[in-house]
């Protein structure tokens, strides 16, 4: 008899089976398309996963898309973590990825387990993301052996944006393409269950997902990858910022937002907002009560 309550073997939310590593994989072998988005709070993770993406990863994209800063480097592992712990609160079904930011798994490889690990029992992550390749392999190895499912990432990786001197597409050269199957096939070996593949060659990236048999994710990766995810923020036209040649604009949220917010401005300066179907009134009885005391006091002021 299994010591797994009912409750956690059940499918999320009574609907569809919850997605995990294994389905993940199982995608691949059917040659299912696997999805991708990032989330960052309670309501896009609700919208994402209702729409039935099946994985939401809470990419350190955040530190530009809602802190504002210029590049990923800046966020904080306790920034990472109250997001994802939002994000976690707003999903069912999907599989929730962290990303580990800059500095949490740099160091020393116990500063990475501990960190995997606040991502995992803190903030309900079901899995991390790494970026890095070949030099990744004993880490991702000792994550896995603390049972701490990881998504490499290769190829333009933000997180090294200083070394490789700005957002270039990488694997253009023989040698470059040569280093990155190894990368793949390295992290493949080490124990990563899928893998990003950022800003590289469609033919590159085609070649990779040929190579390995664990999911490959495509961001600007052509479409061969096993899967695809985009930034929410930028597919939505929320960053603020010119769109990169691979993402495609699915909506113009800003535009919404902006047209009904100067609306509330021009209804709230015309006194057109609120009006009197907006407004709470009191019972008739209260009412002609404090009519009555009103037309005393009118009286006695005479």
């Amino acid at each position: 008899m299994s010591i797994t309550s009912s409750r956690e073997s059940s499918p999320a939310g009574g609907g569809e089976s919850k997605v995990t590593i294994q389905t993940i994989q199982s995608k691949k072998d059917r040659g299912e398309r696997i999805t991708c988005l990032t989330a960052y709070d309670y309501a896009s993770a609700r919208l994402v996963d209702e729409a039935g993406i099946d994985m939401v990863l809470v990419g350190d994209s955040l530190a530009m898309v809602m802190l504002g800063h210029e590049n990923t480097m800046s966020v904080t592992m306790e920034e990472m973590l109250h997001h994802t712990r939002a994000v976690r609160r707003g999903m069912k079904r999907a599989l929730l990825i962290a990303d580990m930011p800059y500095g949490s798994y740099h160091l020393s490889a116990e500063d990475a387990l501990r960190n995997a690990a606040r991502f995992v029992k803190e903030a309900g992550a079901e899995a991390v993301k790494i970026e890095g390749g070949q030099k990744r392999a004993d880490l991702i190895m000792r994550l896995r052996d603390a049972e701490l499912p990881v998504m490499g990432h290769i190829g333009l990786t933000p997180q090294s944006l200083h070394a490789m001197g700005g957002y270039k597409v990488q694997g253009k050269s023989l040698g470059a393409i040569e280093e990155l199957v190894r990368d793949a096939v390295t992290l493949q070996r080490a124990g990563a269950f899928s893998i990003v593949l950022e800003g590289v060659p469609r033919e590159v990236a085609a070649m990779i997902t040929a190579e390995v048999h664990v999911p490959t994710i495509g961001i600007g990766a052509g479409p061969e990858c096993d899967g695809q995810v985009l930034v929410l923020h930028d597919m939505l036209n929320m960053s603020f910022a010119p769109a990169a040649k691979f993402v495609r604009r699915y909506g113009d949220v800003a535009s919404t937002i902006r047209s009904a917010v100067e609306s509330f401005k021009q209804d709230v300066e015309h006194g057109a907002y609120p009006g009197d179907e907006e407004s709470y009134h009191l019972p008739p009885e209260t009412k002609a009560a404090l009519e009555a005391i009103s037309a005393r006091k009118a009286t006695m002021k005479r």
